[in-house]
């Protein structure tokens, strides 16, 4: 289990399961298996130069959450309007599971109802944001 991370982490039930993007690291996929998150990268279910269109609705059909770092999902989710998939964007500098790991996954259970229902969780070295999709169309 990561450092920092209550024992009772691993009692919550798996509530979606992670896609990660080819962006990140494949050494996320490990690191949310631990902190009982299931979890798999792009590289090892889909195209390695497959469109974020693509992998957005691979994510959907497969009931996944996108892990990434690329703001072109987010952009996706506006101009679709979709619920589904949920996003979640890690927008800090050091992308490394041992160093923001645990941010991630603390922020992933709190959240974990808006991410089974639809949402943009966007996690920030020193804030975390959540919109719940789909986003509401501006007049």
């Amino acid at each position: 289990m990561p450092r920092g991370l209550p024992k009772s982490a691993k009692l919550l039930s798996l509530a979606h399961k992670a896609l990660v993007d080819m962006n990140l690291s494949p050494r996320w996929v490990p690191f949310l298996l631990d902190a009982a998150h299931e979890a798999v990268h792009w590289s090892t279910v889909g195209k390695v130069g497959a469109t974020d269109s693509e992998i957005m609705a691979f994510a959907a059909v497969n009931d996944y959450v996108v892990l990434t770092d690329d703001l072109d999902f987010a952009a996706i989710l506006a101009s679709t309007h979709h619920k589904k998939p949920s996003v979640v964007q890690i927008r800090t500098e050091d992308l490394d599971p041992n160093v923001i790991g645990t941010q991630i996954v603390a922020a992933l259970q709190r959240a974990q109802k808006e991410l089974e229902a639809g949402a943009l969780l966007t996690i920030e070295a020193d804030r975390t944001r959540l919109r719940v999709l789909p986003f509401a169309i501006e007049p």
